[in-house]
């Protein structure tokens, strides 16, 4: 019984940070390449960033540069850490295992 939960979102201002958390349970975390991904009204859900379990990463053109993505593999959670977030980031965010376990998403809001 795969679980991913997301955390960390709500209303930012332009310019502003967040960082999202997930915590995953009933996987072999380490062994699982990790991501995230959003979803806005109306698009499909597009690719943000993953990071496998050694540690090396890829990002989505979109986010490069301003978006970290990062693992704690001792207490099996994945984060992402947003920053300089614009209005064209506002969608849901969500988490992903091993390229096929989804969590419920998360509500990220860039607003002033």
């Amino acid at each position: 019984q795969v679980q991913l939960v997301e955390s960390g979102g709500g209303l930012v201002q332009p310019g502003g940070s967040l960082r999202l958390s997930c915590a995953a349970s009933g996987i072999a975390f380490i062994d699982f390449t990790m991501g995230w991904y959003r979803q806005a009204p109306g698009k499909s859900r597009e690719f943000l960033a993953r990071i496998d379990g050694g540690g090396m990463t890829a990002y989505g053109d979109s986010v490069k540069g301003r978006f970290t993505i990062s693992r704690d593999n001792a207490k099996s959670t994945v984060d992402l850490q947003m920053d300089t977030l614009k209005p064209d980031d506002t969608a849901v965010y969500y988490c992903r295992a091993d390229y096929q376990y989804w969590g419920q998403g998360t509500q990220v809001t860039v607003s002033s």
